[in-house]
C-alpha cells in the first residue's frame, strides 16, 4: 500500500508537472466567477516555471545531495559490490527485447568497471519492478542480460530481483548477501540517491561503503553553468530532487532511514 500510495501521490507531486497544472487550472477558473483565485494559479503556475527557467534552482536542491557522500580513495580489498536498480526502461526493454537504458546508466557501467577491478568480489544487482503496471521485466534479470554482454561474467552477478524501492534493495539484499563482520561492500547508486541510500542500507544493518555516480551538477565555482542545459533536463533534475527530499523525509518518518539526512 505504500508504494502504491507513494507512486500516485509523485504524479501530483511532481513540481513541473504541479506547476503546468496549476496554470492549466487557472485558465479554466478564468471562465468562472473565481478570477481572483484564477489569476493567482495562473501566476504560481507560470512564474514558478520562469523561475526554474532563469535561475539554476535545479542545481541548489541536487547539489547538497550530490556532495553529501564524496568518492572515497579505491579500497585494496573489496568483498562485494551492490548497484541498486533504476537503470532499465521496463516497457521499452520489454517492447524492444533488449536492454534500454535511462540517464541513470553510470549505475551499470561503473559496476561494470569496479567488477574488473576487484574480479574476486561478489557482485549483487538489485532491482526489481519499480512500476504500477506489470511490465513483464525484472530488472536485475535485464541487468544481467546487459552486463555479459559489457564482458561481466554473468555467473558472478547474483541478481536480486523483487524488490521495487530503495528500502526494499537494502532489505532484500542484506539477506541475499548475508555479509560478514568487517567485510567491504561498496555501494553503487546515483549521487543524489546515496543519502536515502546509505539511510536505508545502515537502517538494514549494513555498512556499506558509498560509491557515488552519475552526477548532474556542477562545483560551487561553477554552479551558474548548470543554466546551459536544456530547460526540460533542467525541469527533470528539479523534479528528481525534491523527489529524493521527499524521500528522505518519508523514509525518516517511516523509520525506513538511520537518520533525516544521513552522511559519512
Amino acid at each position: 500500500m505504500i508504494f502504491l500510495a507513494s507512486k500516485l501521490l509523485w504524479m501530483l507531486a511532481r513540481p513541473s508537472a504541479a506547476l503546468v497544472l496549476l496554470a492549466t487550472l487557472g485558465l479554466v477558473l478564468s471562465l468562472t466567477r473565481w478570477r481572483g483565485l484564477a489569476r493567482a494559479a495562473v501566476l504560481t503556475g507560470v512564474g514558478g516555471l520562469l523561475v526554474l527557467l532563469l535561475l539554476p534552482v535545479d542545481q541548489w536542491a541536487l547539489r547538497p545531495l550530490e556532495e553529501r557522500f564524496p568518492r572515497p580513495a579505491p579500497p585494496r580489498q573489496v568483498d562485494g559490490i551492490v548497484a541498486l536498480g533504476g537503470v532499465i526502461e521496463e516497457f521499452l526493454t520489454a517492447d524492444r527485447g533488449l536492454p534500454a537504458l535511462n540517464d541513470t546508466a553510470e549505475r551499470v557501467t561503473e559496476f561494470t568497471a569496479l567488477a574488473r577491478r576487484y574480479p574476486q568480489a561478489r557482485l549483487i544487482y538489485a532491482g526489481g519492478s519499480g512500476s504500477l503496471l506489470e511490465s513483464g521485466v525484472r530488472e536485475a534479470d535485464a541487468a544481467r542480460t546487459l552486463l555479459a554482454s559489457l564482458g561481466v561474467d554473468a555467473e558472478r552477478v547474483e541478481a536480486e530481483r523483487n524488490s521495487r524501492t530503495t528500502w526494499e534493495n537494502a532489505v532484500f539484499s542484506y539477506r541475499l548477501a548475508q555479509p560478514r563482520p568487517g567485510e567491504v561492500w561498496l555501494l553503487v547508486t546515483s549521487a543524489s540517491h546515496m543519502p536515502r541510500s546509505v539511510g536505508a542500507f545502515r537502517r538494514a544493518g549494513w555498512q556499506v561503503l558509498p560509491w557515488p555516480v552519475g552526477y548532474k551538477t556542477y562545483s560551487a565555482h561553477h554552479l551558474a553553468w548548470g543554466i546551459q542545459e536544456t530547460f526540460p533536463a533542467r525541469l527533470a533534475n528539479f523534479d528528481w530532487a525534491v523527489h529524493e527530499w521527499l524521500g528522505l523525509l518519508s523514509y525518516d518518518a517511516l523509520g525506513r532511514s538511520s537518520a533525516l539526512f544521513p552522511g559519512p
